[in-house]
């Protein structure tokens, strides 16, 4: 969606596009701080910021392959695996290594489903919904394979510091996802990779001609997306305490799409907004926890949630059109 012209001024200051996206998170604050009780708090801003960290997270590498003109259904299992994997290393061995491998080990294996998408997609020239369809469901079976679909219960401070350690107050979590949106954004806006990424999703044959190398682009993309669904897979154990194959990242990918698609960033490819992916996560978030808040049924919720997605494709056509 177009911002308005911001004026040009010291480069080290950062200014945040006035957007719809921006504008509809500022409503929903203001109505929430009017109307809904105990919503100006720090627990509730942790409440409400620790429910979007793995989407966003996984939103982020969502965005790098949108960008492209793909999609990635596949990173739920890649959260499942690493989610399977980790628990497996750190409870076998003790002390920092088992930890350390833990964290490297799991993280690796999401980043190699990225790699087979990746493959799929620009080698094998497989569509992308359908190439990732296939860790889609395969995944996910292979974590469950790994553990025989069993549960793994733990209780390991080391390890779950990332998902429920809190520096000054504010969870280790919501730290780590905004380094992250902070990197890629810069990522997007500042490297050579970032410009390769829109110019690849916005006319990949015309890319091509020009010298672009599309098929790298694209594997990066992927593999980005699946080594950051890796990490959004420990967050997510970490804070259960458990990890269970048959749950671990269960529709996150739809969440991620929707985050993507709300923050103003085009299905089509072509656009690499990470900030937006942020404000879309934040706006379906605050949406339902009004809603919640107000004595509406999460199944209401839910319904309001898909409308919202209809409302945010529907703009993008009408601008486009």
């Amino acid at each position: 969606m177009k911002s308005l012209p911001i004026t040009q001024g010291a480069p080290m200051k950062f200014r945040l596009p006035v957007t719809r996206e921006v504008v509809v998170l500022l409503l929903l604050l203001v109505f929430n701080l009017l109307f809904t009780k105990h919503f100006w708090s720090l627990q509730t801003f942790n409440v409400n910021m620790t429910q979007v960290v793995t989407i966003v997270i996984v939103g982020i590498g969502m965005t790098l392959v949108v960008a492209t003109g793909g999609i990635d259904l596949s990173v739920g299992a890649s959260m499942a695996i690493a989610g399977t994997i980790a628990p497996l290393i750190f409870l076998n061995i003790d002390g920092p290594l088992g930890i350390a491998l833990a964290f490297v080990a799991s993280i690796a294996a999401a980043t190699l489903f990225g790699v087979f998408n990746g493959l799929l997609v620009t080698r094998l020239r497989v569509q992308p919904i359908v190439g990732t369809l296939v860790l889609f469901i395969a995944g996910r079976g292979i974590a469950q394979v790994i553990v025989d679909g069993n549960l793994q219960v733990f209780n390991n401070d080391a390890f779950q510091w990332i998902a429920l350690g809190k520096v000054a107050g504010v969870p280790v979590q919501v730290l780590l996802m905004l380094i992250l949106v902070g990197l890629f954004i810069w990522i997007v806006r500042k490297t050579l990779f970032g410009q390769y990424l829109l110019v690849t999703g916005g006319n990949e044959r015309a890319a091509f001609v020009s010298g672009v190398p599309t098929r790298r682009v694209k594997m990066i993309a992927y593999t980005v997306c699946g080594a950051l669904a890796g990490l959004a897979g420990l967050i997510s154990i970490g804070i259960n305490s458990s990890a269970d194959p048959n749950v671990t990242g269960l529709g996150i990918e739809l969440d991620a799409i929707a985050a993507v698609a709300v923050g103003g960033n085009s299905l089509m490819g072509g656009k690499a907004w990470i900030g937006g992916t942020l404000l879309g996560a934040l706006i379906i978030q605050l949406v339902r926890y009004s809603l919640l808040a107000h004595g509406v049924p999460d199944a209401a919720a839910l319904v309001v949630k898909a409308g919202i997605i209809i409302a945010a494709v529907y703009i993008q056509r009408r601008n486009r059109g």
